[in-house]
């Protein structure tokens, strides 16, 4: 699972997700590109899932690479826990994902293999998403 080997700070705020993303919102590396048209938290072990759909469907071919990293820790109370007595303990990490970010990216494959790759990515999203072709 994805997560940081060190924190500066163990906990962190829930903070806002307004906005568009404008870095990393282009493709920068391959050819075919899985693009979130929703906002939201991506937990690492979501983005195992589709990084393992994408690789086990262009079957060794191809080159992959994953644009976003869990490094906001979000934590969570046990559940029947009454109200107080302090923040939960971590619970997983997650990428912050705003509208426009580059999720996934592929190369070296045929382009109806890279759209069923990233369609069978972007199905395990928690937001919608579109593919897009480099120029």
């Amino acid at each position: 699972m994805l997560q940081p080997r060190r924190e500066k700070f163990r906990k962190a705020f829930r903070g806002k997700r307004r906005g568009l993303a404008y870095r990393g919102s282009q493709i920068a590396f391959g050819e075919y590109a899985l693009k979130a048209l929703g906002r939201g938290w991506l937990k690492g072990t979501t983005i195992e899932a589709g990084r393992r759909a994408i690789t086990n469907s262009l079957k060794r071919k191809g080159k992959v690479w994953i644009r976003v990293f869990p490094n906001k820790p979000i934590t969570a109370r046990p559940a029947g826990v009454r109200m107080g007595s302090g923040k939960g303990e971590v619970a997983f990490h997650a990428a912050v994902i705003k509208p426009g970010k580059v999720v996934y990216e592929i190369a070296g494959v045929s382009e109806d293999v890279a759209r069923e790759a990233l369609r069978k990515a972007g199905d395990k999203m928690p937001f919608k998403t579109k593919i897009i072709v480099r120029d």
